[in-house]
């Protein structure tokens, strides 16, 4: 897969843990948020943020056969941290398969889902 390949990768195993209800958000790895830090701030009035597939990371398995996908999420508290990161690994792992089938790819995939944090949810009213 070319590099636009793996970038549309990333935004599908993005975009689906996203919509698994008890995530808030992805956390970005230490590279991303060190390359933030470093980002002058007259380049760019406006906040550095990180792009919403920072939080993914996708590699080639060893021997190049099949994919390997990690996820870094953020979790909303009051639930069971196990249960969203198994939606999230289900969830993630089916619409990676299901991207690489639309490209006529048949390759294996396994995900990693690491529970980075709990945000505190507070009530507004």
């Amino acid at each position: 897969m070319t590099a636009t390949g793996t970038t549309a990768l990333l935004g599908v195993a993005a975009e689906a843990a996203l919509t698994v209800p008890g995530v808030t958000g992805l956390q970005p790895r230490l590279a991303h948020r060190l390359a933030a830090v470093a980002a002058p701030t007259w380049a760019n009035t406006t906040p550095h943020r990180a792009p919403p597939d920072a939080g993914v990371r996708a590699d080639r398995a060893p021997g190049g056969a099949g994919w390997h996908i990690e996820v870094r999420c953020v979790l909303t508290e009051g639930r069971r941290a196990l249960d969203i990161a198994r939606n999230v690994h289900g969830r993630v792992a089916a619409a990676v398969i299901a991207h690489l089938a639309t490209r006529g790819v048949a390759e294996p995939v396994t995900v990693a889902v690491t529970v980075t944090g709990i945000a505190a949810w507070h009530d507004a009213a």
